[in-house]
């Protein structure tokens, strides 16, 4: 049998492919590198090494790329395949959504934003938007972050504890108002018998997971599993040894960590140095 030929006469590396269709794409869309990185707020140079194939992005450009451009997943499709595993970023994430929704108990730390589980529309609106999530697709992931918050309601609401940094304390809203109903949604959470609130003060010093957010759940057969995640990456991690290494972490932060009671007095102070409306 005679070997395959290229249709298209396009790049068959998925790498190579990957980055000619960045190439193609912003030339019929008309935008220069400059342009792309101001409407998208990413540095310009960012989107010149992916047309490169110098580096491949993180998924979150690459959904911002795929809105930008109209082309439905396409891009994250042939991220995908470039990055060597097409299931690296999506099936794993539906993965881990999956095990949250089952999970008995959750714990987690937060090195620079409340979790999703804890936000308000407008802190999750916000912090999806710095990720370049704009208009429908922004509603949409906005409504399914809140939707999630009922993992915890009600009588039967799963354990959650949740360790802060206080990095995310001091990373406010620039809508002050909105900030406030973020820190009082905060106070009203840690109030419930299923939440528990630590928050990790600066002065606490280095610690392992100094420049990771991770989320631990318990599973109903008794295993742990625990997603790790940064601002360019994230993980689900089922290794016996992996996970332990990291709750080991978790608990060395923990010790480190406010009270319950004296975290809850931290947010509230916190509160009371938000800006007042004049308005009002």
């Amino acid at each position: 049998m005679p070997p395959r030929r290229a249709v298209t006469g396009r790049s068959q590396e998925p790498r190579q492919r990957f980055a000619e269709e960045l190439r193609l794409l912003r030339a019929q869309k008309g935008d220069s590198l400059r342009q792309l990185g101001e409407i998208l707020g990413w540095d310009s140079s960012l989107f010149g090494k992916m047309e490169k194939a110098q580096t491949l992005g993180s998924p979150e450009v690459v959904q911002a790329l795929d809105q930008h451009y109209g082309t439905r997943g396409l891009l994250l499709t042939l991220w995908e395949l470039a990055a060597g595993d097409p299931t690296q970023f999506k099936e794993r994430y539906r993965r881990y959504m999956s095990l949250e929704a089952e999970a008995v108990s959750l714990w987690h730390f937060g090195v620079s934003t409340v979790h999703g589980l804890l936000q308000t529309p407008e802190y999750a609106s916000a912090v999806l938007a710095v990720g370049g999530i704009k208009g429908e697709e922004l509603t949409r992931q906005v409504e399914a972050r809140i939707g999630r918050r009922e993992l915890l309601a009600g009588p039967d609401g799963q354990p959650f504890r949740t360790i802060v940094s206080e990095t995310v304390l001091r990373t406010p809203l620039r809508d002050a108002a909105e900030w406030q109903r973020q820190l009082e949604h905060l106070i009203e959470a840690s109030e419930r018998p299923n939440v528990t609130l630590h928050v990790l003060p600066h002065d606490a010093g280095p610690h392992g997971l100094v420049s990771t957010d991770v989320m631990f759940l318990r599973l109903p057969e008794g295993g742990t599993v625990a997603y790790t995640e940064n601002a360019h990456h994230g993980e689900l991690i089922e290794e016996n040894a992996s996970v332990e290494r990291l709750q080991r972490a978790y608990d060395a932060v923990r010790d480190q960590a406010l009270s319950p009671v004296e975290s809850r007095k931290f947010v509230m102070r916190m509160l009371e140095e938000v800006p007042c409306d004049p308005s009002t």
